[in-house]
Order: C-alpha cells, then structure tokens, then sequence
C-alpha cells in the first residue's frame, strides 16, 4: 500500500488517518495504532470464515426483508471475496486485541461495506448493514467454530487418514521381520515391525476419532445471540436462517446453539478440541520418538531401520544424518501442547455473558490443526514411507536375546530362567546354547520353544505379522 497517502475517516470517537487505498476504516485503524504487539495476523481459516458468515447474514437479513437486495447482493458479493481469500493484505489486526475480538470484526466489516458500497453504487455501512442482526460478541464465537471445523474436516482428518495408509502399506511391505521388543528401552520378548507398526496405526485411528467426535459440539453455533445472549436487534428466525445459509455455504452441519449465554461465555467446545489435539500431538510424539531410536545409530546405537537422508546432519562431522523430521515432528507436538495450555487458560476467561480471550484460542486453535495436519502427512511421507529395514543387524541381537527364556518359564520355572538369561548376558552367548547345558530339554525342542516368531503368536497380534 502506498502509505504516503491517508484520506480522512470518522467513528464515534472522531477523525483519524487511513491509508488512501486501504479497504479498512477507522476502527481498524485505532486498532493498527492500539494493538502492535505481535505482528501475528488472524489465521486465514479465521478470515475465510469471518466472509462466510457475513454472507450468510446478509442473506438471513435479506430473505427477512431487513435489508434490500441490493445492498443484501452487494454484501454477500464482498463477503465471498473476503472467505475466498482475495483481501488478505486488509486484515492487518493483531492477533492480541480487543478480547472480544471486535476489531477483527469491524475489519471485516469495514472492508466488505468499502467494496460493497462499491458494487452496489450506494452506500453500505459497516454497522448498519454489514453487522446487521450481529454482535462481534456472536460473530466471533462463530468465526472459531466454523474456521476449525473446515481445518479439521479439510486439512487435519485427510492428513491423518493419509498417515495411516501410509503405515498399513509398510505393514504390509515389513510386518513379517521379527524384532527384539522393548520395554524401560530393555530387551524384551521379541514382536514383528507389524504389531509395533499396528500400535501406530491405532493411535492414529483414535486420534481421529477423538478429533470427529469433538466436532458435534462446535457445530452449535453462537450466531443469533447478538451482544449478550438475548439476541436483542436480531429478528426472529435470524438465527435459524442465518445457520441454514452458513451450512449451505460452508458445507458443514451447522445449527443455532441451545444456550446462547453459554455460547458468548464459555469456549469449552473450542477447548474439547484442543484437549484431543493435544492426545493427538502425544501420539506423534510417541511415533517420532520410536522412529528416532530405531534410526539411532548407525554404528553405535539400535540401526534397526535407516530413515531417509534428507539433508546433512552437521556442520562439522562430515557424512553425519539425523533424524530431522520426527525431530521436527516433536517440536510440533511440543508447540501443540503449549497451545493447548493457552487455550484452556483462554478458556477460564469467560466473566459473566462474554469470554474475553477469543482472538487467541482463534489463533492457537487454528495453528494447532494446521500443525498436526502438516505434521502427519511429513511424517508419512518423509519418514515412515522411506526408512529401510536392517535386517541383518536385528537377526544378530535377535539371537542373543537373554530374554526369549520367558518362553520356559512354564517349563523349568522363573528362577532356574534367570539363572540361564544372566549367563547368556555374561557371556555373550546365544540363550537356545546356554539354555541347552542346563536344562534336559531336547535341542530340537529348545529350539521350538525359542523360536522368536513362534513367540509373537502369544497374543493379538493387532493385524500385523
């Protein structure tokens, strides 16, 4: 913007300076001039749903004859170019403001009655006709809702539905490779890749489930409440029209919420979805983490599997590789987590009819989803669908697995095991060897006995291997 020119605006407070080709008024201004804190914008998933919902109000007010269909026309014209994303560069209001989010909605409404006033060739007011029958104290609560739920239903859920694709197709691919299993990160009984990759795989569905399921109470909507929850200035049947048309619009389930005080009051349904992102970030977290020791290596560590190399690992060790995107993963699952302890203080800041820490849950809210959906397809992509299995080496310590005399226990009993499996430690010796001078059980059947597949058909393998 060429900010050497200003043109002259007025609200209620009086006149001030705006930028000649900004599309905001004075509101957004005062707010430019009293909010710079952060430099944070309000997430794009925010803004498209801010014009989704003025064109559904415009529509509501339209078919209930409050506003005429030119100006009703000329709003919902701005409204989608505004959720399409073309006016961007418009919305410079900082994330920390007003708590009840008023200037991100008056920005919106500001900049949709500039370019409407335009269409229409009359003039389109901000309050008057972009904010009619609303309140930022409605509008806001709703803009949280709708912008997770398309984040989550269009970015989040296909990400993890991708990610376990991914897994089911390296189940497939090296499920059947047996390896020692761990427990404290100690040897113990052996497993396949597919029943530790199958543990994966159900995190991953319950994280989504956990996910799909939080959606039902963000699909109540605090539009048609207005100021406080009395839906003073909105006509009847504004609020049933106005979800109608935003469900239409959006392609969600959208409906007015039963309780309006606690719809403008409380944002437990944005914290719900923040408690499962954060189960979801710990699940990553436990993936990533596994990934990384299984690559630990390649000489003096697991060398189970090799991730792929990405990039060089050093600046001064040369041929060095790291695990970098399940370390970039956990600094996601990190970041998630600390939103999440935001949100839930942003949540306790409900007094009265109003919450006053909006603008933030709408930002971490929306950073978390976007985070792990991005996380997850990376992960799929990056690590788990590239990393090699060493073979070789997990044979190796496979054989000299003290712990496989687990498998005796029925037969010769804990103690005299023990006494076996410390042996086996001490002398570096294959168990089935030791096993064999100390116990008076054919070699043939020792070797059944310890056969490290045989002992992963123990229990439910839970489909893999």
């Amino acid at each position: 913007m060429n900010t050497n020119d200003y043109r002259i605006e007025r609200d209620s407070l009086g006149e001030l300076e705006v930028p000649v080709d900004a599309l905001w008024g004075a509101q957004t201004q005062r707010a430019i001039k009293n909010f710079p804190l952060s430099g944070l914008r309000m997430p794009r998933e925010f803004i498209r749903a801010l014009g989704l919902i003025k064109w559904a109000a415009a529509s509501a007010n339209e078919e209930l004859g409050v506003l005429d269909a030119e100006r009703a026309a000329a709003i919902r014209r701005a409204a989608l170019e505004v959720a399409e994303g073309r006016h961007d560069a418009h919305f410079p209001v900082d994330v920390f403001q007003t708590g009840s989010g008023t200037s991100s909605n008056m920005n919106a409404n500001e900049v949709i009655a500039r370019l409407a006033s335009q269409y229409a060739a009359r003039p389109v007011h901000p309050n008057d006709h972009v904010n009619m029958s609303q309140s930022s104290n409605d509008v806001i609560p709703t803009a949280i809702h709708v912008s997770a739920l398309l984040a989550v239903e269009q970015h989040l859920l296909p990400a993890l539905t991708h990610l376990r694709e991914v897994i089911d197709r390296r189940i497939a691919e090296v499920g059947h490779i047996v390896k020692t299993g761990r427990t404290h990160l100690m040897d113990a009984m052996p497993v396949t890749f597919g029943q530790e990759m199958s543990g994966w795989r159900t995190q991953i569905e319950n994280g989504a489930a956990r996910v799909t399921e939080a959606r039902a109470r963000l699909q109540a909507i605090a539009l048609g409440g207005t100021a406080v929850g009395t839906g003073v200035n909105a006509p009847a049947r504004f609020a049933e029209l106005a979800a109608r048309h935003l469900s239409t619009k959006s392609g969600l389930e959208l409906r007015p919420s039963p309780n309006y005080f606690e719809a403008l009051s409380a944002q437990d349904a944005a914290v719900e979805l923040s408690g499962q992102l954060r189960t979801l970030a710990v699940s990553l977290l436990k993936i990533a983490n596994d990934l990384r020791w299984m690559n630990s290596g390649p000489l003096a560590g697991l060398g189970e599997i090799a991730l792929p190399a990405l990039q060089p690992g050093s600046s001064i060790m040369p041929g060095k590789v790291n695990p970098v995107i399940p370390e970039a993963v956990m600094m996601i699952a990190a970041q998630v987590m600390g939103n999440d302890a935001t949100i839930a203080i942003a949540g306790q800041s409900g007094n009265f009819q109003l919450n006053v820490m909006l603008p933030v849950i709408a930002y971490n809210l929306l950073q978390s989803i976007e985070l792990l959906g991005n996380a997850a397809r990376v992960l799929a992509d990056s690590a788990i669908a590239g990393f090699s299995v060493n073979e070789a080496r997990i044979n190796a310590a496979l054989e000299r697995n003290p712990i496989l005399i687990t498998a005796l226990n029925p037969v010769i009993g804990y103690e005299q095991g023990a006494k076996i499996a410390k042996q086996a430690y001490a002398e570096g010796r294959p168990i089935l060897d030791v096993a064999a001078e100390h116990t008076t059980i054919a070699r043939a059947e020792l070797e059944r006995l310890l056969d490290p597949r045989e002992l992963t058909k123990g229990g439910s393998a839970g489909g893999g291997g």
